[in-house]
């Protein structure tokens, strides 16, 4: 019991393995994936704040690092499903954080529960800190899939994928998401062209859609 139960609990989350059921060269677990998403967002954060704009660094570390723990209850549900409709993915997100209220209120000693409903809470909102973790897990995704259509896997998920992040980044207000799309994204593209897949094509597509 206790906090104890907590810090084992983070276990699971390295034998969760993202994107599951499809055939991938490289496997990726949502603690691999969450690690990520602290790197990416920390770059973002800097770029806001050299353009002038505030950014809580506590609040970011917190819902970044730990935006995805609810997966430990319900997996890693492939993209296409969980988007399917508006109506699933909040049924989704609303089964997540009961789960994890539950477990709260089972395991975190009562001073630490209101730490705890605050670190674990879904992070994704219209704050600064909320839209960059976005930019920042659609950044993952990005990379995921674009490092398996630059090995030449034809699974059309990851293709699904990597032009889904790209169309949902292109739409968030933020200095960063500018910076990534003039200056990181035509490197990567680059990188993509010695792939079997026609990754400029499909960069091309997303951006004008």
């Amino acid at each position: 019991m206790g906090i104890h139960t907590y810090f084992q609990s983070l276990t699971d989350l390295e034998r969760i393995i993202r994107c599951p059921g499809k055939f991938k060269y490289q496997e990726h677990s949502v603690s691999a994936h969450s690690w990520k998403v602290v790197q990416y967002a920390k770059t973002l954060a800097d770029i806001e704040e050299s353009n002038g704009v505030a950014v809580d660094w506590k609040k970011l570390y917190e819902i970044t690092s730990s935006h995805d723990y609810g997966e430990i209850f319900i997996g890693d549900i492939k993209t296409p499903v969980k988007h399917y409709s508006l109506e699933l993915r909040a049924m989704l997100q609303k089964v997540e954080e009961g789960m994890v209220e539950h477990f709260i209120e089972d395991h975190i000693p009562e001073d630490f529960k209101p730490i705890f409903r605050r670190q674990l809470r879904e992070g994704k909102d219209n704050s600064v800190e909320g839209q960059i973790l976005e930019v920042a897990d659609k950044m993952d995704q990005i990379y995921e899939a674009f490092a398996e259509l630059q090995l030449g896997n034809t699974e059309k998920e990851f293709i699904v994928m990597y032009r889904n992040a790209l169309i949902k980044i292109k739409q968030i207000n933020l200095h960063c998401v500018d910076y990534f799309l003039q200056n990181i994204l035509p490197d990567l593209v680059r990188e993509g062209s010695r792939s079997p897949i026609d990754i400029e094509t499909i960069t091309k597509e997303a951006l004008a859609s």
